[in-house]
């Protein structure tokens, strides 16, 4: 009985060792991190509200409109519009609701403000495409209703607040017109529209806001022309420039009447150099101007009079006009001086003097106060505080207010247009790989809690506990290696020009840098920034040397504009070097080379078809020259619907020596006929994927050889018809076309057509075969394929037992140049979603079974197994292929919902998905980034190489102690039982004696 319950006892706790796979609530956070970003400011307004938390609503570069808390920077909502749906304009009516303009003036939404709701939505056509201006009024009523005045298309609107109802519309239709200002004043029925016509005409036209009417109309005409923008300095007076940039026109439309005066720059800085600018702002009586040398401050007096009031060299940004009484208007100047910005707020009519005046210590790798929007509070002593919101060169954003920092946010990180990995520094000797306990209680306390939480007996309280000591104890955010390679630093770039370094363990910045090479300069007057590559990667042996990467970028949207190489040590952030090229940058290949001191080899290729080797050594000449027979490369021209192979002819034969600038040849090109075809996706493999066997055995035994070459192009084309917005085109005028071709000779390997499809196209290669996405016409429904490639010239080698004992040819050479005989395999899919992004997993060894990332429109990332993708499904497999693991065909992939690695979270605007492959086979690390960034642990085939982070080793210790408790209990009841027996058989030997003995002597 007592062995019974011992097999009993550990039959219920080997049930409770077993893995468990699924994730559960208190999970949520230790493998897996998410970030919530805006982008770049380009709009705020300042809630006036005073019930309630104090908030800022902002628009930004990337389509957001979201409510921010004043006090912690915090996301109160946000909505983040389609790709085409720019925003124009921003405004709060009424104090309670939030007003947009977008697409071009055509799109006006009215949101909720406490809860971001969507109220109404308005379409606004007109004659001809224009600027957008939206007003909100807050005196204007028609009605009883409140009323916005938008200028859009061609066309003034004037639209009910409550339910975006269009209560009357004006039409300008003069194609010349180009209106510059919508100007309504304070307390007036009368709407001014001001703009050019033909370039050198100035219209005005008045118009009766209660309904649309056209009161008056004037003109005057400029024989110097106008240039730039227009600066309303006052309800009745703009300020613009020439058409040569170097005369100031300050024009007045006082009682509908057009007067105007001119005035030079000259007049007002002797030493300007170049055409002005006017820098935009609506404070009321004073316009800014930039020169190549100075920025001026200008205070327009009486009709037209202007007298400088400032003068500086310094950068400087304004604020827009605040209202802080009903005859008094503030605005804010920040000026940059070294480590500092120095904050000044001033009255309009008050130059002089200055309502708050502050320093304010600045990192510099925020570079230069782009925008800064102002807003003010009354203090307890009833004087007048200020609070200033600043968006800085490198996208981020930054609350001020008495002096101080309040809050900031690293909005840049919300562009991020490349991303690379970096390893770890390696623990030094003399530091613990484990964290240290503090005391005995603190350990016992834990594992306690931990047991009761494995036996379900803890309450939500213990639970919050135990996932706080998770968080505390893990050692994910330690700033060394691990040995399973899941603590990296992933190194971004951003549209700004930022690199930033983070930590995969919880996501945190480790360092950030913005590029000097970056920054706008007399050579560089449009730096754009273009790829990250890794470019030194020290390995043991050279452990002195930090790791460096490679940041490509060139100084305009020209690809024939000269480039620029910057080189930033991935530990501290620090630039070691940049350069300056005297070329520009077309094409960049990363060889796999690397010279003596760990830097790889790369060529870039310019405008002229140079190739130019970097690093400019004496030991990566060498090695490249060994090499020179062996590289090729390819180049895709879309517009021309051409793609070219080429490789390295000679040395350049130019005027000025230069012994790593190399000539090409072109090899061979596919040209698509463009009545015919348009290119719309290429993709070929990572370099860096490592492959775990060419062989793959399948169900009856035999063996099929993957054709494995890192040379392969997948090319997607589409009718040119096909080449718009799905549903554009009929399925008979629409077709899509997958290539597979080699890049090394040219030939075509694999053609496929689906007739009545069309993009966009996402497709990902991997290994031997490619998984494409597009959309069917003819079923009204998205679709995947896949493609398989197998190598024929290996059919020698079908007998596994060859393979087994190493009889086969697998290490002979192969040469590209001979024609390859190979097959393929492929079938499609009926899929539910549309595509954002598209990636697959890599793992260390390549064992691991792949699976596919796809990033869905929802904004979530969606793991699928790539046995659903197998072009060898059957509708019923055999028994053989059934253990292969071959799963029935249907006609659609399946969504698990337990299958979205975002789980219920969003990453929005995806725009991609990296995946990195960790030291342990069985995991890889997914980072998924858009507007929002979200990173992960993945084990496409389960943790089957480790045990999971939240494994119980109380409750193993416990199972070892009542094993070997049980053990020793048990060998006492044998023990017991023994002696018992022998006992009873001695006693029973010695009756039976005594009986005897007794029986003889009776005889």
């Amino acid at each position: 009985m007592a062995i019974r319950s011992f097999f009993l006892f550990i039959l219920f706790f080997s049930s409770s060792l077993s893995p468990v796979f699924s994730l559960y609530e208190d999970q949520v956070g230790l493998m897996d991190w998410h970030q919530q970003y805006i982008g770049k400011v380009k709009q705020a307004v300042f809630s006036s509200q005073r019930a309630g938390r104090k908030r800022v609503v902002v628009s930004t570069e990337e389509n957001v409109i979201a409510s921010l808390d004043l006090r912690h920077g915090e996301i109160f909502w946000r909505h983040l519009l389609g790709a085409d749906d720019v925003i124009d304009g921003i405004d709060i009516g009424l104090g309670k609701y939030v007003i947009t303009l977008s697409s071009g003036g055509s799109i006006l939404r009215s949101w909720n403000l406490p809860d971001g709701q969507m109220v109404w939505e308005s379409s606004l056509q007109g004659p001809k495409h224009s600027k957008s201006f939206l007003l909100v009024p807050t005196n204007l009523k028609f009605d009883k209703d409140n009323v916005l005045v938008v200028f859009s298309n061609g066309r003034l609107h004037a639209i009910s607040c409550i339910d975006g109802e269009v209560l009357w519309k004006k039409d300008f239709e003069a194609e010349s017109f180009e209106v510059q200002q919508v100007i309504l004043p304070p307390g007036s029925d009368l709407i001014h529209v001001v703009g050019f016509a033909a370039l050198s005409q100035f219209e005005m036209y008045q118009i009766n806001a209660k309904n649309g009417e056209l009161l008056k109309h004037e003109s005057a005409s400029f024989s110097s022309g106008f240039s730039g923008q227009v600066s309303l300095v006052s309800t009745e007076t703009v300020v613009a420039l020439d058409s040569t940039g170097s005369i100031l026109l300050t024009i007045s439309f006082q009682d509908g009447k057009i007067s105007s005066q001119q005035t030079p720059i000259s007049n007002l800085v002797e030493d300007s150099l170049g055409p002005a600018v006017i820098i935009p702002s609506s404070v009321s009586g004073i316009f800014a101007i930039k020169t190549d040398a100075v920025t001026i401050f200008i205070r327009v007096i009486g009709k037209g009079n202007l007298e400088v009031v400032e003068k500086t060299t310094h950068e400087i940004a304004v604020s827009d006009a605040l209202s802080i009484s009903e005859d008094q208007q503030a605005f804010a100047l920040i000026q940059h001086a070294s480590s500092e910005i120095h904050l000044t707020v001033k009255l309009a009519h008050d130059w002089d003097g200055n309502l708050l005046k502050e320093s304010v210590k600045m990192d510099r790798q925020r570079g230069l106060v782009h925008k800064v929007f102002i807003n003010n509070y009354i203090r307890t002593d009833r004087s007048y505080g200020f609070r200033v919101l600043i968006v800085m060169e490198d996208h981020s954003l930054l609350l001020l207010q008495q002096g101080e920092i309040v809050w900031s946010r690293e909005d840049g990180l919300a562009s991020i247009i490349d991303v690379t990995t970096s390893e770890l520094p390696v623990e030094r000797d003399g530091v613990s790989v484990a964290k240290v306990e503090h005391n005995l209680f603190e350990w016992l306390k834990g594992h306690m809690l931990k047991l009761k939480g494995t036996l379900m007996l803890a309450s939500p309280e213990d639970m919050a506990a135990i996932q706080s000591m998770r968080l505390k104890s893990s050692e994910k955010s330690k700033m060394t290696r691990d040995h399973n390679g899941f603590r990296k630093l992933l190194i971004v770039l951003t549209r700004a020009g930022k690199l930033f370094a983070l930590h995969t363990g919880d996501g945190r910045i480790v360092w950030s840098y913005l590029l000097r090479s970056l920054h706008k300069s007399e050579a560089c007057q449009s730096p754009i920034g273009l790829n990250l590559y890794q470019w030194q990667v020290p390995h043991h042996h050279a452990m002195d040397e930090n790791p460096s990467v490679l940041v490509v970028s060139r100084c305009g949207p020209s690809s024939d504009t000269s480039g620029v190489l910057s080189f930033v040590d991935t530990y501290t952030g620090k630039e070691l070097s940049s350069l300056s090229l005297d070329h520009a940058v077309v094409q960049v290949i990363p060889l796999p080379y690397t010279d003596s001191t760990e830097q790889r080899l790369h060529l870039l290729i310019d405008a002229d078809k140079h190739a130019h080797l970097y690093p400019k050594t004496s030991g990566a000449l060498s090695i490249f020259k060994r090499e020179f027979s062996n590289i090729y490369w390819y180049s895709v021209e879309d517009q021309n619907g051409i793609i070219k192979g080429h490789a390295l002819k000679c040395k350049c034969t130019g005027e000025v020596a230069d012994e790593f600038c190399f000539d090409t040849r072109d090899l061979w090109s596919v040209v698509f006929p463009s009545e015919s075809e348009k290119t719309i996706a290429t993709v070929t493999r990572k370099l860096n994927e490592v492959v775990h066997t060419q062989a793959k055995v399948v169900a009856d035994q035999d063996v099929m050889y993957k054709y494995i070459s890192r040379n392969l192009l997948f090319v997607a084309t589409v009718a040119p018809k096909g080449s718009g917005e799905i549903g554009s085109v009929t399925p008979e005028e629409s077709w899509l076309v997958a290539y597979l071709i080699d890049t090394v000779t040219g030939r075509i390997l694999h053609r496929v057509t689906h007739h009545g499809s069309q993009g966009p196209v996402h497709a990902v290669f991997s290994e031997n075969w490619v998984v494409y996405h597009y959309f069917n016409l003819r079923a009204h429904r998205y679709e995947m394929s896949v493609i398989e490639i197998y190598d024929q010239s290996r059919a020698d080698n079908k007998d596994v037992w060859k393979l087994v004992l190493g009889k086969h040819n697998l290490t002979s050479p192969i040469s590209l140049f001979s024609r390859p005989e190979v097959i393929t395999k492929s079938q499609s899919y009926f899929f539910t979603h549309s595509l954002k992004a598209i990636a697959v997993t890599s793992t260390a060894k390549g064992i691991t079974s792949k699976q596919l990332l796809l990033g869905t429109i929802g904004d979530q990332v969606l793991a699928l197994d790539k046995r659903f993708l197998d072009p060898r499904r059957t509708v019923n497999p055999t028994q053989l292929e059934k253990e292969e693991g071959i799963i029935p065909l249907t006609e659609s992939l399946p969504i698990i919902p337990q299958s979205y690695v975002t789980h219920a979270l969003r990453v929005e605007g995806l725009r991609g998905i990296i995946t990195v492959p960790a030291k342990l086979e069985s995991t890889t690390l997914v980072f998924a980034h858009g507007v929002d960034l979200f990173f992960t642990q993945l084990a496409p085939s389960r943790t089957y190489d480790s045990l999971t982070e939240d494994f119980s080793y109380a409750l193993l210790l416990i199972t070892i102690v009542a094993l070997v408790a049980a053990i020793f209990v048990t060998w006492r009841l044998s023990e017991r039982k023994e002696l018992q027996e022998k006992w009873s058989f001695y006693s029973a030997f010695a009756s039976q004696s005594t009986f005897s003995s007794l029986h003889f002597s009776d005889n």
